[in-house]
């Protein structure tokens, strides 16, 4: 490890953004951010206060800061999905390495510029791929590593995404409108789910994808009678719809305050109430806002070994929870991210279960409350070992780790548009 800390520019100052940041408090002999840009004054002016950052760091956006002198190792860059690889590319033909939000682009298009530019320029990007910083993936992984449950056959992951969530980012929020945000549902939301099947399958490589999915019940037409257009203004329904305003966002307005609450998170109730009644895009009823991303969708891969792999996701469920099902030629492993469980079972006629069980219980250590529950600052620990020279984590994602993921996600949704078509996985 160096003796100085590394230095780094946060570039959009959101609040993954100011997660990652935050690891510079608690180690300063590690971290140390010198710089911001963001087009936001009050955002600006709020990390220069936290940080010590001085006012000739500060900087509207990644353009102009690009106009200066690369003054710092790093870029911590949390810029919306839409604009990581517009934002990138500048700074990392100023020298820079970068720490980058995932997904790390929109596009196939894209991919494939990003990843020209970093080889061109010989810089190190990781992505934020923070689940493989879970202990509960990170044990998995070594589980398979291991050879335990020998070579894996199916692998099936599931992601169920909660009313609420569902709601707030995808049906009211800034990712309900892929013409607006550039994102599918399942980028957006499920890169994650598609980068841990990546890492968990190894060097086995995905050959074809096919999808299927719809937007089928986030719409108009499945409204409540009499439904009005704003929650707290013209809805009968305000005090009893699941989907309430009100209820998601008032009765609990800490659940989502980073984004519903972005300027009013100290306001009074009848402050937010007034914002959220007139003005807020929360404020709409969910039946009847502009979005138009996916609420199911199922995602079927063929690895070129002959494994084949499923992802699949659905909105609106009562709670969010994720479940991983690997079945290998020794044994399977059986768990949910959110019990913080698996069990690793293998075949054993001589028991009368027919087979023998292996708990792995990591629930004591877990805390929700702690970003991915502590993942966010273990990523950022493994970032300046990989910028370092150090020997990093096996979680750690390079840009060229990244890749495979981000490649079957753009491949599933070509193949859903086109009716479940099946299509290779080629640049």
């Amino acid at each position: 490890m160096n003796k100085k800390p590394i230095t780094a520019i946060i570039v959009g100052a959101g609040h993954r953004s100011i997660i990652y940041a935050d690891y510079s408090i608690e180690h300063p002999d590690e971290l140390k951010i010198v710089g911001i840009a963001d087009p936001d004054s009050d955002r600006v002016s709020e990390a220069a206060a936290k940080y010590g950052i001085p006012k000739e760091n500060c900087f509207t956006d990644a353009a102009e800061l690009a106009e200066r002198d690369r003054f710092a190792d790093v870029i911590i860059n949390g810029t919306m999905d839409k604009d990581h690889v517009s934002t990138s590319v500048p700074l990392l033909k100023k020298g820079y390495d970068m720490l980058l939000e995932k997904p790390f682009a929109v596009s196939k298009a894209e991919m494939i510029e990003l990843v020209n530019v970093v080889k061109e320029h010989n810089n190190k990007v990781m992505v934020c791929h923070v689940l493989r910083y879970s202990e509960f993936y990170k044990e998995i992984k070594k589980t398979i590593h291991s050879g335990e449950i020998g070579d894996i056959i199916s692998i099936q992951l599931c992601e169920d995404v909660s009313y609420h969530h569902y709601a707030t980012s995808y049906v009211r929020g800034k990712w309900a409108n892929s013409d607006r945000s550039k994102t599918s549902m399942l980028l957006a939301k499920c890169c994650h789910d598609i980068d841990l099947m990546m890492w968990l399958m190894g060097d086995v490589k995905p050959e074809f994808v096919t999808s299927t999915g719809s937007l089928q019940y986030f719409k108009a037409e499945n409204a409540p009678e009499g439904a009005g257009e704003r929650c707290m203004v013209d809805c009968k329904y305000v005090d009893t719809c699941n989907l309430s305003a009100r209820r998601i966002y008032l009765d609990l307005p800490g659940r989502w305050d980073f984004y519903v609450w972005p300027e009013l998170h100290h306001a009074s109730y009848d402050e937010k109430y007034e914002y959220l009644k007139n003005v807020s895009p929360y404020g709409r009823c969910a039946y009847k806002c502009d979005n138009n991303v996916v609420d199911h969708q199922t995602v079927m891969i063929r690895f070129n070994n002959g494994a084949t792999g499923t992802h699949n996701l659905t909105a609106g469920c009562a709670f969010s929870k994720r479940i991983v099902h690997i079945i290998g030629t020794k044994g399977e492993i059986n768990g949910i991210f959110e019990d913080q469980k698996f069990t690793v079972s293998y075949i054993n006629p001589h028991n009368e279960s027919d087979h023998t069980d292996r708990i792995v219980d990591l629930s004591e250590s877990y805390s929700a409350s702690i970003g991915h529950g502590g993942g966010d600052h273990a990523l950022v620990a493994d970032f300046i070992k990989y910028i370092t020279d150090s020997e990093p984590s096996i979680s750690c994602t390079s840009l060229d780790d990244s890749v495979a993921g981000h490649l079957v996600v753009f491949c599933a949704d070509e193949s859903m548009e086109n009716n479940g078509m099946p299509v290779k996985t080629e640049l």
